[in-house]
């Protein structure tokens, strides 16, 4: 009897058997046991930080006091984390008018009303300041000079301003920074234009040491945590998630080592062996990830940039996504949508990237050229089967119809790899 395959399609899931002649194998973060009780789990971590003292002794009454969270494309429980931070912040005497929170959206869309009471929960959405981030309006940044490399930074000013800067974030796999969380939340999502777009540009993608899981040697690293030590980022508050975002562990305090506490924990968990390069792999992205295609193409891209490409030369990825919101609606996805239906080809885009740079987000028309040099894309169940056309990648409508397609283009006898949770699970091939 054939296996059946379960991968994550926006709120729900999709259910497939590989047909007759395809092997298929199975890629799954170790298990680990979740929290038994996350509010608790998260109090223990702001009553026993890393690398400084408890919140409630760092900040005083009178401080100004802003907290960077992230926006709706991460799965950040904020809505867990962000009252046991004011919790703290209660504690140490620090005023209500004095705390604003600051919605670290990037170069992405502004968040909606909605989003921010699933992000935070409707009583703190009433009691306290809570605002979106403005990467393109220069009098809301602050310049914070240049890199040691070169980098332009930037960060909100009103997070600049701040006598006590806290952060919020989620430390898993992530294609430049090795691993997302720590600095980032602030010193990207609260980041002006120019940083995000040299941060993102093309000879930041192409330096070998901007892989998936790297650390050390990574220049995209190295820029974000000058850019918060700049900034004046104190204090974190990350999670690590489990494939079903139940916490698995939760850690506070001084940033870098907080940080460096949770990488090793979220190696432990998220990086797994297999043994071969494949022809095909299949990734699940899953909500919110897969709301649109400059999200959802993550799992391709994650899978491509992994420290050895999980797919052979010639080969396809596959990744389900509903994609209901199109391209995306922010500045950024619309840019990445623009530089792939304009050029008339792949090689055209890492050309004119190169020669020319690019505006923040279409670094993932870049990224996704040199996913599709290689390997093929299939979209499957997006709603907008158009415009994953106009994206170069190939459009199905059911998982049956794009095993279909790779069978034919690549014969019946095919190695796949099934990772259910591609933004989460790095491969690391043998």
């Amino acid at each position: 009897m054939s296996e059946t395959y379960r991968v994550p399609y926006g709120r729900g899931e999709i259910t497939f058997e590989l047909p007759a002649g395809m092997r298929g194998e199975l890629a799954v973060s170790r298990p680990a046991p979740p929290v038994a009780d996350p509010p608790a789990a998260i109090r223990e971590a702001l009553a026993q930080p890393i690398g400084c003292r408890p919140l409630r002794q760092m900040a005083r009454r009178g401080d100004r006091v802003c907290i960077v969270f992230t926006d709706a494309t991460r799965a950040s429980p904020d809505y867990l984390l962000m009252p046991a931070l004011l919790a703290e912040l209660e504690a140490a005497g620090v005023r209500d008018e004095d705390i604003t929170l600051v919605c670290g959206v990037g170069m992405h869309r502004p968040s909606t009303r909605q989003e921010k009471i699933e992000k935070l929960g409707e009583a703190i959405l009433a009691r306290y300041r809570v605002m979106d981030h403005t990467p393109c309006e220069p009098a809301n940044l602050v310049d914070l000079g240049m890199s040691e490399s070169g980098v332009p930074l930037s960060v909100n000013k009103v997070a600049y301003e701040a006598d006590m800067l806290i952060a919020t974030g989620l430390v898993e796999p992530h294609q430049y920074a090795g691993y997302s969380g720590g600095r980032k939340t602030l010193a990207v999502g609260a980041a002006g234009e120019a940083m995000i777009e040299y941060t993102h540009g093309p000879a930041m993608i192409d330096h070998p040491g901007t892989r998936l899981g790297r650390i050390e040697g990574n220049p995209f690293h190295a820029a974000i945590s000058e850019a918060a030590q700049r900034a004046g980022l104190k204090f974190i508050l990350n999670v690590v998630l489990d494939d079903d975002n139940r916490i698995l562990a939760a850690r506070a305090g001084e940033p870098a080592a907080t940080f460096a506490e949770l990488v090793r924990f979220a190696r432990a968990v998220y990086e797994v062996n297999v043994p071969r390069q494949y022809d095909v792999a299949i990734g699940g992205v899953g909500y919110p990830k897969d709301a649109n295609l400059y999200q959802a193409t993550r799992a391709a891209s994650y899978l491509y940039f992994a420290p050895t490409p999980v797919v052979r030369p010639g080969g396809m990825f596959i990744i389900p996504a509903l994609c209901q919101e199109g391209a995306g609606a922010g500045v950024g996805e619309q840019r990445f949508l623009d530089a792939m239906r304009s050029a008339p080809d792949v090689a055209t885009i890492l050309r004119d990237a190169r020669q020319h740079g690019y505006k923040p987000g279409q670094q993932r028309a870049f990224i996704m050229a040199k996913v599709l040099e290689n390997n093929q894309v299939v979209i499957v169940g997006a709603q907008d089967a158009d415009i994953v056309r106009q994206a170069k990648m190939e459009p199905a409508a059911t998982m049956e119809e794009a095993l279909e397609l790779a069978a034919a283009q690549l014969g019946s006898r095919l190695d796949v790899l099934v990772v259910p949770h591609a933004l989460h699970t790095l491969p690391i091939v043998a």
